[in-house]
């Protein structure tokens, strides 16, 4: 009945104009002792860098070592946590981490779902939470999951939850200090989002998961500026990949490739993946 659902939901979609090819996943290992828990990634200096934080309030920089544009191994070069602008100690629903954006000099965004709002990062110091009173009913844990942030310095973000099966998933536009609902996506099936990028070609990307018994599913969907021409990329079978929860977009040679990063939960039958693919006409 969940396949037949499935398609279902995919035929309302319509079919995808593109592809996505799995180029490879690389399992990510380390002795750090606060190690996983990834909720974000953004790819920086042309796939050879990146930047991770965690839910528990890490942020992590490192470089990405590549064999014939495949990954092949990963060097953490710091993974520390957030601080306040006075050093004060975070309590968790602080340091509950969730999306993450980068503008284009490095500035740092942080979304977060215990107490739901962003803030910017500068080194890891926490800047005052940027928020609408829209936020008050979301659910705590479960909301400003996805960031993302276009060429005009705007940012986007977006609950995991929408409150309800049937109804799309808001997705809040802050320009500036004006905040405001940009476009709503369709809520389709019992997949719920986890990450979101606006790629080089200026469509926005979705990174949605779903739980089923044993495993995840994995879906990525596209959409235009205004939230229209949607389009399914990617949809997994159950343990095709981990928990897969940060998206990166961005552009090589060969052209675009999608970046994704696992939450392994802290447990030990989980594992951070980085997973990569990329884009091609059908």
């Amino acid at each position: 009945m969940r396949a037949f659902i499935s398609a279902f939901f995919l035929l309302i979609a319509g079919p995808a104009a593109a592809e996505l090819v799995h180029l490879g996943s690389y399992a990510w290992t380390s002795n750090h002792p606060r190690f996983g828990g990834f909720s974000a990634i953004e790819v920086t200096d042309n796939g050879s860098g990146f930047v991770a934080i965690s839910d528990r309030g890490l942020i992590a920089r490192g470089r990405f070592e590549r064999a014939d544009g495949m990954l092949s191994g990963i060097t953490l070069d710091s993974f520390d946590p957030f601080t306040s602008a006075t050093d004060a100690y975070l309590s968790r629903a602080d340091r509950d981490s969730e999306g993450l954006a980068l503008g284009p000099d490095g500035q740092v965004y942080v979304s977060f779902e215990w107490k739901h709002g962003i803030r910017e990062v500068n080194g890891n110091a926490m800047g005052a939470l940027k928020k609408t009173d829209a936020f008050a009913s979301l659910q705590p844990n479960s909301s400003l999951e996805a960031l993302a942030l276009d060429d005009s310095g705007a940012l986007f973000v977006i609950p995991e939850r929408s409150g309800r099966p049937l109804r799309p998933f808001p997705v809040w536009r802050l320009s500036g200090e004006t905040w405001g609902v940009a476009f709503e996506i369709p809520r389709r099936g019992p997949f719920l989002v986890t990450g979101a990028d606006i790629g080089p070609d200026g469509r926005f990307y979705i990174l949605e998961r779903d739980f089923v018994l044993v495993g995840f599913r994995t879906r990525i969907r596209s959409f235009a500026p205004d939230g229209s021409g949607e389009e399914v990329l990617l949809e997994t079978q159950v343990l095709t990949h981990d928990n897969l929860e940060g998206l990166s977009v961005w552009e090589d040679d060969a052209g675009l490739r999608l970046t994704l990063i696992s939450d392994d939960n802290y447990r030990s039958w989980q594992r951070t993946e980085i997973v990569e693919y990329q884009l091609t006409d059908d």
